[in-house]
């Protein structure tokens, strides 16, 4: 059964649930390929005290791990905040087929930051997809934190 991009984010927006219920903040991520979710991820910086435990590295890590390989071109992620650039710098070295991408993020996003695309030259980038439900939980977890 082919699933619709909307499904695949909405399985991303769960991750995002997920870390933001353990007081990270709310980003998710799931990685596919054909149908098939082969990652999911969503931040874990506090729990591992480490920066780079964003949930689009985390999902490529474990990607890569699952599938025995280090490039994804046939892949899609779905992250439910528009990748940092250090996350676009990983998903540049992974050859990602294509970003899916929920809410820009004009404080940190990749946007903020380089005036054209940060992606490998064949990965298909689209933005916007079902943002309204992405902003109001990062808006809920900052709400909560102040």
């Amino acid at each position: 059964m082919q699933q619709t991009d909307e499904f695949y984010m909405r399985q991303a927006l769960r991750e995002a649930e997920k870390a933001f219920e353990m007081g990270e903040v709310p980003i998710g991520a799931v990685l596919v390929i054909g149908d098939r979710i082969v990652a999911r991820a969503h931040n874990q910086v506090e729990l591992l005290k480490d920066p780079t435990a964003h949930a689009e590295v985390m999902a490529i890590t474990a990607a890569c791990d699952f599938m025995g390989a280090k490039y994804l071109p046939e892949a899609t992620l779905f992250i439910t905040l528009e990748p940092c650039l250090m996350c676009s710098g990983a998903l540049y070295w992974s050859k990602i087929g294509r970003v899916v991408f929920g809410a820009s993020d004009p404080k940190n996003g990749y946007g903020r930051q380089v005036n054209t695309t940060p992606f490998h030259p064949k990965t298909k980038v689209q933005s916007g997809l079902l943002e309204k439900e992405a902003l109001e939980l990062m808006q809920s977890f900052f709400k909560n934190r102040r």
